[in-house]
């Protein structure tokens, strides 16, 4: 690979591991004083893991939601949105369930959240086949689970062409307002240029969205759609047709290069469940790395030479893993020359993963 490894890290409440965290403080530089937190749902919690990231080198964090059953789920975009205004250049990636909400209502947070941020906002696209989660809104009807616990292939597939239908509208919303559609004269009392202002009228399969926005254009143009690809065609279509950043799990680096074939030109995260020295059960849907940094630094180097834009890193317990991932970790990654001593000079998420900003699909060309 030509370029440095990204670092990614996948937050979700007090870790990956079902156990639950470490039993430690986790608002490390995230609040006042000391005590007590009850860290799930504190933002001191969720400020201080985020401040650690970003101090300790991480380019990018990702926020886990669902709109199932789970104990201490937050918002994820409301999350983002807490400790945005605390960080100056970490990215930021909550999670959107697209089965049971508006793309319109998403266009909106995510370019609110990228506006807040100055440019530094992601969203991670989800779909959802449970018929329970189906209940909680009443909408839809999904067909109950087979045995297997997964729902049907038709099933499956229908979610995921809406997912591609969705990623489409956000993107159209977010270009129906032109870079340069806001006046703000006061003198005249204009607000915003028109002329400069489109529909989208999007007609798919799922929704029809007329448009335009009612939030002015992200100051990236777009903000990165990412997708976590399993090995299923159907996800890697919807990485190669809708998704700027994708998440995959591979096992090893023959892994990486046949699933990076198959994705395309979007950047590809290699996801690795960290639970450093930890000899307990632990299973996921990812690789589950439980020796020492050395090794991970190893792992990472390897899939990396594989073609891993980056590594996305699923810490089994909050804070300690993490601590370890920033402490550890990235100084030896910074000793091989896989990721830079200092942060990066971008300072959009865009920026960060050599994304150029995108031109606006509406707006004339110069000149014209």
């Amino acid at each position: 690979m030509g370029t440095e490894l990204r670092l990614a890290v996948a937050l979700d409440g007090t870790g990956w591991h079902p156990d639950g965290g470490d039993g430690q403080d986790g608002g490390q530089g995230g609040g006042q004083g000391g005590g007590p937190d009850p860290r799930p749902l504190s933002a001191r919690h969720w400020t201080g893991l985020v401040l650690e990231a970003e101090r300790g080198g991480i380019d990018l964090v990702t926020f886990e939601d669902t709109l199932g059953h789970r104990a201490n789920q937050l918002d994820s975009l409301l999350v983002a949105a807490r400790v945005a205004p605390l960080t100056s250049r970490i990215g930021l990636v909550p999670t959107a369930i697209t089965t049971h909400t508006e793309p319109f209502h998403l266009s909106k947070a995510v370019a609110t959240l990228d506006h807040v941020s100055l440019g530094r906002a992601g969203v991670r696209l989800r779909v959802d086949g449970d018929p329970a989660t189906a209940r909680h809104f009443g909408r839809r009807d999904l067909p109950p689970l087979p045995r297997s616990g997964r729902p049907d292939d038709a099933v499956v597939a229908d979610l995921f062409a809406e997912a591609r239908d969705y990623a489409e509208v956000l993107r159209r919303l977010w270009d129906s307002w032109e870079d340069d559609a806001e006046i703000r004269d006061v003198a005249t009392g204009r607000f915003v240029d028109r002329d400069k202002l489109h529909h989208i009228d999007f007609r798919g399969g799922h929704f029809a969205v007329k448009g335009p926005s009612i939030t002015p254009r992200p100051p990236q143009g777009n903000p990165p759609i990412a997708v976590l690809a399993h090995d299923a065609e159907r996800s890697h279509r919807l990485a190669r047709e809708s998704a700027d950043l994708v998440f995959t799990t591979p096992r090893d680096a023959a892994d990486v290069r046949r699933t990076g074939a198959e994705i395309g030109r979007a950047r590809h995260f290699a996801d690795v469940v960290v639970a450093f020295h930890d000899d307990r059960d632990l299973t996921s849907d990812a690789l589950v790395h439980t020796g020492g940094p050395a090794e991970l630094a190893d792992l990472a180097q390897e899939w990396h030479e594989a073609g891993a834009f980056g590594l996305r890193l699923r810490p089994a317990r909050l804070p300690r893993d993490l601590a370890a991932i920033t402490g550890e970790l990235v100084p030896e990654l910074r000793r091989r020359g896989l990721v830079p001593a200092e942060p990066r000079p971008a300072t959009t998420l865009r920026g960060l993963l050599d994304l150029p900003r995108p031109a606006n699909r509406y707006a004339a060309p110069r000149g014209a």
